[in-house]
């Protein structure tokens, strides 16, 4: 594992609905000083669901983690989904965590097959088998029994399943509010807790509004 302060980190983006999701994601870890680097892999379909859920589309790949961000992305390179030789398909390759967002259901399938089609799957494949944190943000409603087994298989070769799903108990007042506490719980399960997380303490320490 990396040093407190030097993180790498794996970041796979697929055609699931969810790309605001991967969005804040990537903008965290830009701006987190634990992270030194991040390896952005994206789908194909991954980059169709970029273009047309936030109008992100580029022919240059260099300049997607920029466009994501919204500002020059330092610490993240992108990697091709077809380069099944790239540095992170090795274990032999320092990564401290790698997380798929959103996770469609084909994907969770390779991972929880092993069949290592695609790069995004190698990698995930050698975080298990290196067993380092993998968390995948699987998204679909509903689950039919094929995504609940792939699930199941995934979790217990260690895998952390963590569906896109959005909690209420911090009382958001938008839809940004939403979408950071669930992108800080994912950040938190790759051992990066953000200071900004909502932490329950209790029903007694709660807000309560009286009508």
């Amino acid at each position: 594992m990396s040093p407190a302060e030097n993180k790498t980190i794996v970041v796979g983006v697929t055609g699931a609905s969810g790309a605001v999701l991967a969005q804040a994601a990537l903008r965290l870890l830009e701006a987190d000083a634990r992270v030194a680097r991040i390896h952005l892999v994206v789908t194909d379909t991954g980059a169709r669901l970029l273009a047309h859920e936030l109008g992100i589309a580029t022919s240059d790949a260099k300049k997607l983690p920029s466009l994501l961000v919204g500002k020059r992305a330092a610490k993240t390179d992108v990697l091709p989904n077809k380069d099944v030789g790239a540095s992170i398909a090795s274990g032999s390759y320092p990564v401290d965590a790698m997380v798929v967002i959103p996770c469609s259901m084909g994907t969770l399938a390779t991972i929880a097959a092993g069949t290592s089609d695609d790069l995004i799957a190698r990698a995930a494949d050698v975080c298990l088998k290196e067993g380092r944190r993998l968390v995948l943000c699987v998204r679909d409603t509903p689950f039919s029994r094929i995504h609940l087994e792939n699930m199941l298989r995934a979790q217990q070769a260690g895998a952390v399943i963590m569906p896109a799903i959005v909690s209420f108990y911090h009382q958001p007042k938008t839809i940004d509010d939403l979408v950071a506490q669930y992108v800080y719980r994912v950040l938190a399960q790759m051992g990066l807790e953000q200071e900004r997380m909502y932490r329950w303490e209790g029903q007694a320490k709660s807000r309560v509004h009286e009508a």
